[in-house]
């Protein structure tokens, strides 16, 4: 039985899931897939070890919001199919400040370009937002793509982590030719 907690993020409310002392899942509020029936469990009902777990997730989350954290060490399990586990460990390669593409991405695994389609339903899948990087997957032109937190939820967590996306450097020179003329 999975114990959940709801933490307060700047991007909305977070719910966090665990099982057997593992982080199986993150998740915006509104998110698409997300788990619809979960309730808060109180602490006092968690088994130990997941209460350590969410407690260890909510503050490398915070520390992750704060700047202070690029990279996350608690304990997660990721749940799926034999294919969309490859394409989370993918993800997981993905560094802090970094972006890849799902062409790239499917690439990197040896599968040909027309299962970038695949690629991303799996990466629009992934139940571990944020821990697993899923936000750092852009599409073939460098644009921002679908997200299942929300492409504005995307584009902040890329801004976050310093990261300089087409759309983003064509607003900013857009901006300093304006500062120019002035």
């Amino acid at each position: 039985m999975s114990s959940h907690h709801i933490i307060d993020s700047p991007l909305g409310d977070m719910l966090l899931r665990a099982d057997g002392g593992a982080l199986t899942g993150v998740f915006f509020a509104g998110q698409k897939y997300y788990p619809g029936l979960a309730r808060p469990t109180p602490v006092s009902a968690m088994p130990a070890a997941d209460a350590r777990v969410l407690e260890q997730a909510a503050m490398e989350l915070g520390a992750y919001f704060d700047g202070a954290l690029h990279g996350f060490s608690v304990p997660f399990r990721l749940v799926g199919s034999a294919f969309q586990q490859r394409i989370w460990q993918a993800l997981c390669d993905i560094e802090f400040g970094e972006t890849s593409t799902y062409g790239q991405l499917g690439a990197g695994l040896g599968l040909p370009p027309s299962h970038s389609r695949a690629v991303g339903g799996a990466v629009g899948r992934n139940p571990l937002s944020i821990i697993v990087p899923c936000h750092r997957v852009l599409g073939a032109s460098g644009d921002l793509t679908g997200y299942a937190g929300g492409v504005d939820r995307k584009r902040a967590l890329l801004t976050l982590e310093g990261v300089l996306y087409p759309g983003q450097l064509q607003a900013t020179a857009l901006g300093q030719a304006a500062l120019a003329l002035d």
